[in-house]
């Protein structure tokens, strides 16, 4: 009798250096399968692969041919974490063929130094309908997986949920909602080996997907439409099937792996992309509401006054009379002060695929034409694939009329932005508007895990530094949000005239004036613990931004951090933001001689701390 656990054909693919490994399997009933192994530990037990169209599992009763294997050696520019990505990768195709129905079809396999991505590429059969995958992940049994939860309908539309921890084992019970979770997991892996990281890549063209726990510690594809599927036509290309591995969570927040799984930018669409700027945007909906005309003018004066490079113009512009003109001579106001304006859309307003979105480009047009520099589009609240065509339709289109697009109620990022550069940020997080909400406020040590779950995947806009309403956070926790979590566009949550005039905030205005928002180096400091502590170090130019945050209502004390990350043999000036008590700060400035850079942090429960390391003899700006 033939043993069905024995593989009748196994193919491997190593990463460059080895780190990592994956087999492709195909047992002696025909399954196909994979395993993952990370420095020579299994981390992804064998698993089931497969798409299911029009009625057949193309990974059960097939066949494969021998794989063909390549290589990639890259580097591109990437605005965030670092300033360069790398993407090095050994490749492996290999054309399978499903006997029962004879469709043939290409499973690629990716492995880097930090994981292992795989998806399927079916050829063009006319219309087809795809009723769900196979594709899973067999975790450790003794991992413990971060996922976001919300108790309530919402969690899966909009994924602003408060990031918690469970056993694998649990996973398909541990919510109320259900055993669905939202990507990425996060998983902790046995005996401190490190991480993965569960989610998906370069969603186009297809439904986003969610992740099943069917139990024995196993998470399966799922999609919103369920068992009906949804139709394709042509070629289908899945999105990569990732997980992404490091040993430490500094590994996992300097991973290129999502967006070197995503073509380059077409550069037909992008010939330039001068009018993709970063910076920081005043916005007054989160301390006021949208304002008059007049009052969102003003807010372009706090910009200029701030050196911020935008505004935001939310949700009731659309209610002034004459809005268009009225917008027009808005912007004309902030272009003369050297400040761009994101204009707010409700995403179903615009969500008409009728002669190539029709709706959609009329109004861009006249975005375009009123001179604003984006658009913030709001409301999608859902990863069908409907709302996906959607997505990638309006960054397309705001890409040929040169506008920028912050999203908001959406889903996680999958590495767009490489091949969308004009997407500068999106939501899909669970941000500090929940202050102002019945649910609220957010918790600290939801702060302190996000660096290291929700922003693994990419940039996020949860709107950070809102001292008015922080919660039970501090100010000083207040302030570090803003520079540990990365968004190229930065849109501040508190009203600049507090910024600017409140007693509170002027021992900080120097440095919310000069915040960056993307960087060229960061490193996580090995204190750091998801849900408890986040602490960084960012670097922009010369200069050093480190910024911890306290998630634990308990005092928090590290008497001597060195920083390994500064020039041993300079000198530096250092100013230190730090917990006076709840709602004030405590501001020092000293000297780090050459040889002794070592920093005491010291915070409140859920507290946070800043310093800024300036090379000695460079003035702030």
């Amino acid at each position: 009798m033939i043993n069905p656990s024995i593989p009748l054909s196994r193919y491997q693919l190593q990463s460059p250096e080895g780190t990592v490994s994956g087999d492709l399997l195909i047992n002696a009933q025909g399954l196909l399968q994979y395993e993952v192994k990370f420095r020579g530990t299994p981390v992804v037990g064998l698993s089931d692969l497969g798409v299911l169209v029009d009625g057949q599992h193309l990974g059960y009763g097939v066949k494969a041919e021998a794989p063909v294997y390549s290589e990639v050696d890259e580097t591109y520019p990437v605005r965030g974490v670092h300033a360069v990505a790398d993407n090095r990768c050994r490749v492996m195709q290999v054309a399978v063929t499903h006997k029962g129905s004879g469709i043939k079809y290409m499973v690629e396999a990716r492995a880097y130094e930090d994981g292992f991505a795989i998806r399927y590429v079916l050829p063009d059969r006319g219309t087809v309908t795809i009723q769900g995958e196979a594709s899973s992940w067999k975790l450790p049994a003794q991992a413990d997986v971060w996922f976001f939860e919300r108790n309530n309908g919402w969690k899966l539309k909009s994924y602003a949920g408060e990031w918690i921890r469970a056993g694998a084992g649990e996973l398909h019970t541990v919510s109320s909602q259900g055993p669905v979770q939202g990507s990425p997991l996060v998983v902790e892996l046995p005996e401190e080996r490190g991480y993965a990281v569960i989610c998906e890549a370069a969603l186009y063209n297809y439904s986003g997907m969610r992740l099943e726990a069917v139990g024995d510690c196993t998470v399966k594809a799922n999609f919103t439409e369920g068992q009906e599927g949804f139709r394709l036509t042509g070629e289908v290309v899945t999105p990569w099937r990732v997980t992404l591995l490091s040993p430490d969570l500094n590994g996992l927040v300097n991973s290129d792996l999502l967006t070197n799984l995503n073509p380059p930018p077409d550069p037909a669409l992008f010939p330039e992309q001068s009018y993709i700027r970063s910076g920081r945007s005043v916005w007054r909906w989160w301390s006021r509401g949208t304002g008059s005309f007049e009052e969102e003018k003003a807010m372009i004066d706090h910009a200029e006054a701030l050196g911020y490079e935008f505004t935001t113009v939310d949700e009731g512009w659309e209610l002034w009379d004459h809005k268009w003109a009225t917008l027009k001579l808005l912007t004309d106001y902030a272009s003369s002060k050297g400040i761009g304006v994101f204009v707010w859309k409700r995403s179903k307003e615009m969500n008409d695929p009728t002669d190539q979105y029709r709706v959609m480009r009329d109004f861009m047009d006249r975005v375009k034409a009123v001179g604003a520099a984006g658009l913030k589009i709001d409301f999608i609240d859902c990863e069908d694939f409907v709302s996906i065509a959607f997505e990638t339709a309006a960054l397309r289109i705001a890409a040929e009329r040169k506008l920028m697009v912050n999203f908001h109620g959406i889903s996680k990022p999958t590495g767009e932005s490489r091949t969308y550069p004009n997407e500068i940020s999106r939501e899909g997080i669970r941000g500090l508007e929940l202050n102002k909400m019945k649910e609220g406020p957010i918790p600290a040590w939801h702060n302190a895990a996000l660096p290291f779950t929700r922003f693994l995947t990419g940039h996020g806009d949860y709107t950070p530094i809102g001292f008015s309403n922080p919660g039970d956070t501090t100010f000083a926790h207040q302030l570090a949000t803003g520079i540990l979590f990365t968004s190229p566009l930065q849109v501040i949550a508190e009203h600049p005239e507090y910024l600017l005039h409140e007693l509170s905030c002027r021992q900080a205005l120097d440095l919310i004036k000069e915040l960056p928002t993307i960087w060229d180096e960061t490193i996580v400091l090995d204190m750091s613990r998801i849900g408890a502590l986040a602490a960084m170090a960012r670097r922009k130019g010369e200069v050093w931004y480190v910024a911890v945050l306290n998630g634990i209502a308990e005092p928090v004390e590290i008497a001597s951090e060195e920083l390994l990350f500064l020039v041993s043999d300079k000198s530096y000036r250092a100013v230190i933001l730090s917990d006076a008590d709840h709602a004030s700060l405590t501001r020092e400035e000293t000297a780090l001689e050459s040889g002794a850079h070592r920093l005491k942090i010291r915070m409140l429960p859920n507290g946070g701390y800043v310093a800024v390391l300036r090379p000695a003899g460079e003035l702030s700006t």
